[in-house]
């Protein structure tokens, strides 16, 4: 049975730096890795050595865009495609918006708890570090 959680904790949070770091490892990338709370509002950050200064941005953006939304930024990305429902989402909010895979809502049981960014490789090995950053608290939740 999930434990009651309203929101991720620094905790949760630096579990998920190290699994998502542990990913990125075994892909050979050095990662950016970004945790937001409930709230939208940034935990934990890593970057591991020599990962690129421009995903730094990306990563965190990610994670507050999949917050903001309670979506996939890889899902969004899809609605944003021009004829799509959402097509300009991403000038939405201040141009804060980031629409490329990596981004997405962490959930433990039914209820969204916070959210993970990640940047630094292609969009589907962004995708393996956040879902395995995410699978660090939904998999291993504790009564």
């Amino acid at each position: 049975m999930p434990r009651a959680l309203s929101t991720l904790t620094l905790s949760d949070a630096k579990r998920m730096l190290e699994a998502g770091e542990a990913k990125a490892a075994e892909l050979g990338i050095p990662y950016n890795v970004a945790v937001v709370d409930a709230g939208g509002a940034l935990i934990a950050f890593s970057r591991q050595d020599g990962a690129l200064e421009g995903s730094i941005d990306l990563a965190i953006g990610k994670a507050k865009t999949a917050r903001m939304f309670d979506k996939t930024t890889e899902y969004l990305a899809e609605l944003a495609q021009p004829g799509a429902p959402l097509f300009g989402i991403e000038q939405s909010n201040g141009g804060r918006v980031v629409i490329f895979g990596g981004g997405l809502p962490v959930t433990v049981g039914d209820q969204i708890v916070g959210a993970v960014g990640t940047s630094a490789g292609s969009v589907e090995q962004d995708i393996a570090v956040a879902e395995a950053a995410a699978a660090a608290i939904t998999t291993n939740s504790k009564p």
